[in-house]
């Protein structure tokens, strides 16, 4: 069994590719599989009232000064790009509306995501799943009939997928990780099912794994003091690190579950047992 380890950038970077640029060295180095970032057309995702709306930040005093100021645009995304394959890790992106999904075309990336505000939008899963791309969906704050209708779609078109439980708070209270709902999507749909998580520490991520999770998304940072809305439920680096230690310890005590008995174990039974 190999859990694939994500470490969501997202929008943690703070506009700043040389931040990107550690994250993914620093994913790299912990042996996460892929790093993920976040992609929005701000025009689209947002309406013009919002957009208009009061935000005092680093950027200026408006949302849309904001929101664009965490925006990575083609030259960055290429450096991104670049940089990712001289590390030798693999990255793509959750798309929030359908002009970003098109956008983020222009790069042979291996796999879709599917964030939990996007997983009821049928245009939105139906240009996704017409890719044919493996694709990650995240089931936070979401009812099974959304869920259903998601893989429905994805079925229909032959696209391979993995759900992925979540609660979408940030950051997330432990007591609210559920993480029995593994089993049950799993069950309910007979497919892979990872785990997104939002709260802070390493003890549910690690417990998701021993679950049974196929994939462990976690959102990193170089600092959880640092501004922005995703970092307090975030891992710093140095948590990131252990964190793909234990699962890939845990990965190996799991075992097989099938009942046998090592060379070792043959020759304390000889001792013990047999005499």
């Amino acid at each position: 069994m190999h859990t694939f380890v994500i470490a969501e950038i997202g929008i943690n970077h703070n506009g700043d590719i040389d931040v990107a640029k550690r994250l993914i060295a620093a994913a790299k180095e912990a042996d996460c599989d892929a790093v993920k970032f976040q992609k929005r057309t701000i025009e689209k995702v947002y309406s013009k009232e919002f957009l208009d709306s009061p935000r005092k930040s680093q950027w200026g005093n408006t949302q849309r000064e904001q929101k664009m100021g965490l925006e990575f645009g083609l030259a960055d995304y290429k450096e991104i790009d670049c940089f990712c394959k001289e590390k030798g890790i693999e990255w793509f992106a959750s798309a929030w509306d359908i002009e970003a999904q098109h956008f983020l075309r222009q790069f042979d990336l291996p796999y879709n995501k599917i964030a939990s505000a996007m997983n009821s939008n049928n245009e939105f899963l139906c240009e996704v799943a017409d890719e044919g791309k493996y694709t990650f969906i995240s089931t936070g704050m979401s009812s099974y009939d959304e869920i259903d209708n998601a893989v429905e779609i994805f079925r229909n078109s032959g696209c391979s997928f993995e759900l992925m439980h979540c609660s979408s708070i940030y950051p997330m209270p432990k007591e609210q990780a559920n993480l029995k709902m593994i089993e049950t999507l799993r069950n309910r749909y007979n497919c892979k099912v990872g785990y997104s998580g939002h709260e802070t520490g390493r003890v549910i991520s690690l417990s998701a794994t021993v679950l049974g999770a196929t994939s462990i998304e976690r959102h990193i940072t170089l600092d959880r003091a640092m501004h922005g809305s995703d970092h307090a439920a975030s891992l710093e680096i140095s948590d990131v690190e252990r964190l793909v230690k234990d699962i890939r310890l845990v990965e190996t005590i799991m075992g097989d579950g099938k009942k046998s008995m090592s060379n070792e174990e043959l020759a304390v039974r000889k001792k013990l047992k047999e005499q």
